[in-house]
């Protein structure tokens, strides 16, 4: 299609603005801060919508870290966009060519892995490019951007779509950085990311004295209560038993995984007592909520079991029920359309010296063209999807896991991605997890994703917004595939029927006489 007026503004508007996406990126960047305790992140973003004319919600859907914001331009279509923000434990790297964590800190703290950094500025860079063209091209209509904390925990977006934040929406665009080879600057087509569950099992030995009597009676000798196996004992033997039993959990084909991360032990520090709480969480991801509903009922069991061999009570708290992706071509093609017209990103030869560098440090002989040619590279969506699906059997609808798949049930949305800076190798090398993080911090590798990404979600947003027909195709594919709708015979409705997890015990920034600090201790003994 021809680009309008409106398009090549918010495309000029992004590089004029260029040096600020740099900037914003790098202080997220910085931040650094993870899931469900991303409060600079979110006052930042906050504050820097108020700055530029949006109504902001703090702390939307009961999530301190979350927000929603709203701009008007009066009676017209709706577009939704969003910002992620949350960084990962254990992966606190520097925006530097060597393995480094951030000063101050240790490789225990939060690092961007995806990076989510590059990700949220993105989306903010297109939406105040698209508010600029509606302004300046008197286009009606309405943008809301959503704050969404805790990614990597699949947290927010269930939680916002139950609680209606993205109803009346005409269109929802979901960016995400490249991240598995064959979904590089494409578009997703009909394989969508699947189901995730995530709980966390809180073990609390309330009574130890009475582990083991028949009668109830309490163990008489003092200090024997710690015969009591107590609630350390108890989440190892939901670790092993659980581990064990993952391969019978869940068929052996298909695209899933359950991982499991230890929150807290309470322990009283190592005294003849047993422990009185214990807590892990278990992260799962599979193609249905069918799947999903199969291993709960298997954890559950081994909960109980734990809980009944060691003296303790158990409670499930429920972190994340998010539902598989809902595909949609007709808003696919508008956004490939877009991806077509801005075009990959290019690294410039600044960008490559920093990659040849990192080869170098790594004990490679640099390239010429350190990236991954698929980078520079546009991939069309329906062959990115058959080659997707070779390795899919055939009935298995849906593929790896991502929150963004909520919003798809609430209105039309279309999921993209845009190349991060991926360095190639010798056949057989791997790079370690650090030199991805880096390059996600460093601006002048990771700025060209940003920007680009940017004006792909601005050049499609505002073909959304000034296209009816466009709308109109997107909505009828909708309404097809969830039978009538929101509330259709095939619709799913939202799965989140709990409150935001947030009064967990997350690993976290935290201020100390020592000044600030990961709750991790960032110094060696």
């Amino acid at each position: 299609m021809t680009e309008t007026a409106a398009q090549a503004h918010a495309i000029a508007h992004i590089d004029t603005h260029a040096q600020d996406l740099s900037a914003w990126t790098s202080t997220i960047f910085d931040f650094g801060e993870t899931a469900w305790r991303e409060y600079r992140s979110a006052e930042w973003y906050v504050k820097t919508l108020r700055d530029n004319g949006f109504s902001v919600e703090e702390g939307s859907a009961g999530m301190p870290t979350a927000f929603a914001a709203n701009w008007s331009n009066g009676v017209g279509p709706s577009l939704g966009l969003y910002a992620e923000y949350d960084a990962v434990p254990g992966n606190c790297q520097a925006a530097t060519t060597i393995q480094k964590p951030r000063d101050g800190l240790s490789v225990h703290a939060g690092g961007h892995t995806d990076p989510h950094s590059g990700l949220g500025t993105a989306g903010l860079g297109a939406l105040l490019a698209i508010k600029s063209a509606m302004e300046r091209h008197n286009l009606p209509g309405t943008l809301r951007f959503t704050g969404e904390p805790a990614e990597k925990v699949r947290g927010s977006k269930p939680i916002h779509a139950a609680k209606g934040y993205y109803d009346g929406l005409d269109a929802i665009l979901s960016f995400h950085p490249f991240y598995m080879l064959p979904m590089c600057n494409t578009v997703r087509w009909e394989t969508h990311c699947g189901a995730a569950y995530s709980m966390i099992y809180r073990f609390v030995c309330d009574e130890p004295e009475s582990w083991g009597r028949s009668d109830g009676a309490p163990i008489p000798q003092a200090h024997s209560a710690v015969r009591a196996p107590g609630a350390n004992d108890a989440l190892m033997m939901m670790y092993m038993s659980s581990k064990s039993l993952r391969d019978s959990m869940l068929p052996h084909q298909g695209g899933w995984s359950i991982s499991e991360a230890i929150l807290t032990a309470g322990q009283a520090t190592a005294d003849n007592l047993p422990a009185g709480l214990a807590e892990i969480q278990y992260m799962m991801r599979m193609p249905t909520i069918e799947m999903a509903e199969q291993v709960t009922a298997v954890l559950d069991r081994n909960a109980e079991a734990a809980a009944r061999m060691t003296g303790c009570r158990f409670e499930r708290h429920w972190v994340c029920k998010s539902r598989p992706g809902l595909a949609n071509h007709a808003l696919a093609k508008t956004v490939w359309q877009s991806i077509q017209t801005v075009g990959a990103p290019r690294w410039p030869e600044e960008a490559r010296a920093i990659a040849r560098e990192i080869q170098k440090n790594c004990g490679l002989e640099p390239m010429d063209n350190p990236f991954l040619a698929e980078c520079e590279t546009l991939m069309d969506p329906e062959e990115a999807e058959a080659i997707l699906r070779r390795d899919l059997a055939p009935s298995q609808t849906h593929s790896t896991s991502d929150d963004y798949t909520d919003m798809s049930w609430q209105a039309p949305l279309a999921r993209f991605y845009i190349a991060r800076p991926t360095l190639t190798g010798p056949a057989g090398f791997r790079y370690p997890a650090w030199v991805m993080n880096a390059l996600g911090g460093i601006p002048e590798t990771i700025d060209p994703m940003v920007t680009t990404a940017a004006k792909v979600l601005a050049h499609a947003g505002l073909r959304i917004l000034q296209d009816a027909d466009a709308r109109k195709a997107a909505r009828a594919e909708f309404d097809q595939r969830t039978g009538g709708g929101i509330g259709g015979s095939r619709w799913i409705p939202p799965l989140c029927d709990y409150d935001p997890p947030i009064h967990f015990r997350w690993p976290e920034y935290v201020e100390t006489a020592r000044g600030r600090d990961w709750w991790i201790p960032s110094s060696q003994p």
